[in-house]
């Protein structure tokens, strides 16, 4: 018999696929527990509407990642640090600094987990960095870093 997944089931498949399964099997574990349901012509057709919309929103979510990638790769931000006695950068500039320049020069919203910087900013100067937008999708940027 042919179900499709409510819920991951151990030795047969994850949520939402199509496995054939004994009959026995299916009536008295999967159906009782609410596992999976029959793969009759409504569930067939439901499971097709939602791939359909999973696909639709995932090519959705990586076009707003390339139009992101778009704006910024290749671009400088401008960070204005304070400087010491004598004349170093007082503390570092951090991910969530970097994030905060990026939404008011561009208006976009990067969590300061997807930032990654090759070393820490301790000084000034320009240093190169990657923001993660979408899996295989990195921007390249530079940050500059001048004293107030």
């Amino acid at each position: 018999m042919k179900v499709i997944l409510n819920q991951d089931v151990k030795g047969q498949g994850k949520k939402g696929d199509l496995v054939n399964v004994s009959d026995g099997y299916a009536r008295n574990f999967l159906f009782p527990r609410n596992l999976a349901v029959e793969a009759n012509a409504q569930a067939m057709s439901e499971k097709a509407n939602k791939d359909s919309a999973a696909a639709f929103r995932l090519a959705e979510e990586k076009a707003d990642a390339e139009a992101k990638k778009a704006k910024i790769h290749g671009k400088t931000l401008r960070i204005v640090g304070k400087a010491g006695q004598s004349g170093k950068l007082f503390g570092s500039i951090t991910p969530k600094e970097i994030v905060e320049v990026l939404k008011n020069q561009y208006g976009l919203e990067v969590d300061k987990k997807k930032i990654s910087l090759r070393s820490e900013i301790k000084t000034f100067g320009t240093f190169e960095c990657d923001v993660k937008l979408y899996t295989g999708i990195v921007a390249k940027m530079n940050v500059e870093v001048v004293s107030e």
